[in-house]
C-alpha cells in the first residue's frame, strides 16, 4: 500500500534530513529510501506506518 503523497512531502530521513522516496522493488517489504547522496538508508514500512528509526534502517548495498 503506497503512502499518501502529502505524507511523503513532509517526511525526511532522520539521519541526514534528505527527502524520502517510496520506491520499492518488492511490495511484500515496502521501504522508504533516503535520496541523500551519502546516506541512502532504507526505512521499513510496517502495517502502513513508516518506521523512521536509524537503528531499524537497512544500510545501502
Amino acid at each position: 500500500m503506497p503512502l499518501e503523497a502529502g505524507l511523503l512531502e513532509i517526511l525526511a530521513c532522520p539521519a541526514c534530513h534528505a527527502a524520502l522516496d517510496d520506491r520499492t522493488a518488492d511490495e511484500a517489504t515496502p521501504e522508504l529510501i533516503c535520496t541523500g547522496a551519502d546516506c541512502g538508508l532504507a526505512y521499513p514500512v510496517r502495517d502502513g506506518i513508516p518506521v523512521l528509526l536509524v537503528d531499524e534502517a537497512r544500510r545501502p548495498a
